[in-house]
């Protein structure tokens, strides 16, 4: 296939990219790099089969001109749709981040797709989308309320895929990421908590008292999962929560295991609360049973991802 990848150059995309053309696909790649980094092609970047441009696609004519341009060169069957603003702080603080970084790039990537008769597109969307219900968060509960600008606005994408799938997209997948984790790391409490040991090694200050709880997923397993579901699933949208399956793991432990890792000596200083943030849900178990069903399931639990992904962030804050 040829396929679009939106946000490529994310820590996400980049992953993705890589798989798609070790399985022989041809890969288009577009980024504004607001969060990615071209070094994060390095892999790729050169390969015969994979063509990148940095373009602002809510900018919706500059985002036309690549968009034609690589179908014009060989037509895209389909488009995975990664980019959005992940900063949620920053988009609780300005909503039109996410409005423009998550919710445009959606609704311009389904306007370019309508005008090429593009049919197939694969969503990252989020836990976000949920808010806080207090209960195990599965594929058909409602009502969705997030919290967050950032959960919003991938609700409303949802809708809007949804809505294409009657006017002029033949089959959508939406996925529901949970915390993902792994490398390159670009954000994220892992990230967070390597530099600022870095900076102060005898001491981490955190975000919240630590009781915060959730699942993770590394991304490895995130992108075997996405590929999966693609290959298996036969609903017109099919729409899947995408976990490690279990309860997760607190921020405490997270911290633990960072300072263990790479600042044995640093206290931990805890904040109050548990919330690290304004629109941060402190507290969610997301059932991957439909996924489960499908056949899939991971290899790592949340404790065992967080203790690979605090080994590679460490590795790769080292080499900078």
């Amino acid at each position: 296939m040829s396929i679009l990848i939106t946000g490529v150059a994310g820590f996400v995309g980049c992953n993705l990219a890589s798989e798609l053309i070790a399985k022989g696909h041809v890969v288009f790649g577009v980024d504004n790099l607001c969060r990615g980094r071209r070094e994060h092609l390095a892999s790729v970047i050169d390969h015969p089969r994979f063509a990148f441009v940095e373009v602002d696609m809510a900018d919706l004519p500059a985002y036309r001109a690549a968009f034609q341009a690589f179908h014009a060169r060989e037509p895209i069957t389909e488009v995975w749709h990664m980019a959005a603003n992940s900063d949620i702080p920053a988009g609780v603080h300005d909503a039109n981040v996410d409005l423009r970084d998550t919710f445009m790039t959606t609704f311009n990537t389904l306007e370019l797709m309508k005008a090429a008769n593009v049919p197939v597109m694969a969503f990252a969307s989020s836990s976000a989308i949920y808010g806080d219900l207090g209960c195990p968060l599965v594929e058909d509960i409602g009502p969705l309320l997030p919290i967050s600008n950032y959960g919003a606005m991938k609700l409303a994408s949802e809708a809007a895929i949804s809505a294409a799938c009657e006017s002029h997209l033949e089959r959508a997948f939406i996925f529901r990421f949970p915390n993902v984790i792994g490398v390159p790391a670009t954000h994220g409490v892992m990230l967070d908590f390597v530099r600022k040991l870095a900076a102060t090694p005898r001491r981490l200050d955190v975000l919240g008292n630590g009781t915060q709880q959730k699942g993770y997923l590394h991304v490895e397993e995130l992108i075997d999962a996405m590929l999966f579901i693609r290959g298996n699933a036969d609903e017109k949208v099919a729409l899947f929560n995408i976990g490690a399956g279990d309860e997760g793991v607190t921020v405490r432990f997270i911290a633990e295991e960072t300072v263990r890792e790479c600042s044995p000596q640093a206290q931990i200083a805890y904040g109050e609360g548990n919330k690290g943030w304004v629109g941060d849900v402190p507290r969610f178990v997301y059932s991957i049973d439909k996924l489960r069903a499908l056949g899939w399931k991971p290899t790592l639990g949340s404790a065992q991802a967080v203790q690979k992904a605090v080994r590679q962030i460490v590795a790769q804050e080292a080499l900078k």
